[in-house]
């Protein structure tokens, strides 16, 4: 199989194309190598094909795609930015990209793709009333209860506090930032393109994605790397809320398995279509516990609990990554301490090895 990987040189990405070269693929990288994310050249195997462009440009997408098979999709503005002025650059590099790529795949009759989508697509993740059991879907938590230190989501119709549960492929779509409103829209351009085209298009769900090569400290990174560089700083890590967030941490090298594998499914399979899977880890862990297992893996500060908060933040999502499990034959392999373990010590991107 010939590959494309956008954004093949980033932290995912580049998981991705180590695992596609382990298969004897060949692989092409499509990746902009912005030097606001990328301080040096990228450490790239020889026998990648490395594309430098920007992948809205027409041109350049259309030269991409040549010869390619299947296309795997990395290429993104991710994290929640810092406000919403950063909202046409996240439509730009998401959704217009994309959209662009899908044409120049059309063009050129390649029909596989597998798509970088998030959790962020859900909003908050699933819950269940405290009293009745049943599914609840709660609106926007309130600044009142923010601010008097009430985290968890109430029932919006009792204003009892909900109870955090599995979210499942099936829940409804609810992006409360701008990053997942064009996560959502990447979605639906990918499922749009398959209907069009008789294309088949896998979008995968990551949820929070851990491991080396992670980018250093940005407001653009995710927590496990915001942690990491505070320790590197000699700097206690800074919990938010009261650290008990629920979240799916899942390694970016059973992240780039996954890909492999929908990309395997894609090719051996000829039905059409667009289909979504959550890709979490088996384990429930919550942000106090992976700044806590950063701080005594590095020997750094133990961390402290604000209770600061945002309010585009959610405040549980786990996933139940039960379908990926039995359609596609993934699992995760990495556990949470071996991972941790690793974290701590290996060098993100722009740190020296």
């Amino acid at each position: 199989m010939r590959l494309l990987v956008t954004g093949g040189a980033g932290f995912i990405g580049s998981h991705i194309v180590d695992a596609t070269l382990a298969r004897g693929w060949s692989v092409r990288v499509l990746d902009s190598l912005d030097p606001r994310l990328h301080p040096g050249p990228p450490a790239l195997d020889p026998r990648v094909e490395l594309l430098t462009g920007d992948l809205a440009d027409p041109d350049t997408a259309e030269h991409a795609v040549e010869g390619i098979d299947s296309v795997c999709h990395q290429a993104a503005k991710v994290g929640l930015g810092v406000s919403f002025a950063d909202a046409p650059d996240y439509i730009r590099n998401n959704d217009y990209a994309t959209a662009v790529l899908l044409a120049a795949m059309e063009r050129r009759g390649i029909s596989r793709l597998v798509l970088a989508s998030s959790m962020v697509v859900y909003g908050e993740g699933g819950y269940t009333d405290s009293e009745t059991g049943l599914a609840v879907r709660p609106g926007p938590r309130a600044e009142a209860d923010l601010r008097a230190g009430v985290y968890d989501p109430r029932n919006p119709v009792s204003g009892a506090i909900l109870i955090p549960a599995m979210v499942t492929e099936d829940a409804p779509l609810d992006p409360r930032n701008v990053y997942a409103a064009s996560k959502v829209s990447q979605e639906n351009l990918a499922a749009a393109w398959a209907r069009s085209t008789g294309g088949a298009a896998i979008a995968l769900r990551y949820h929070n994605v851990y491991g080396p090569r992670m980018p250093r400290d940005t407001p653009y990174a995710g927590v496990a790397s915001l942690f990491r560089s505070a320790l590197a700083r000699g700097e206690a890590p800074r919990v938010f809320e009261d650290g008990a967030q629920r979240r799916s941490f899942i390694h970016v090298r059973d992240i780039a398995a996954a890909n492999i594998a929908a990309a395997e499914a894609l090719s051996a399979d000829d039905a059409a279509g667009f289909r979504a899977y959550n890709v979490g880890a088996d384990e429930v862990h919550t942000i106090g516990d992976i700044a806590a297992a950063l701080s005594k893996s590095s020997t750094g500060a133990a961390p402290i609990v604000t209770g600061e908060y945002r309010l585009g933040d959610v405040r549980h999502i786990t996933a139940s990554s039960q379908l990926i499990k039995s359609e596609l034959g993934w699992a995760p392999t990495v556990g949470f301490e071996e991972g941790m373990s690793e974290l701590a010590t290996a060098p993100l991107r722009g740190e020296p090895g």
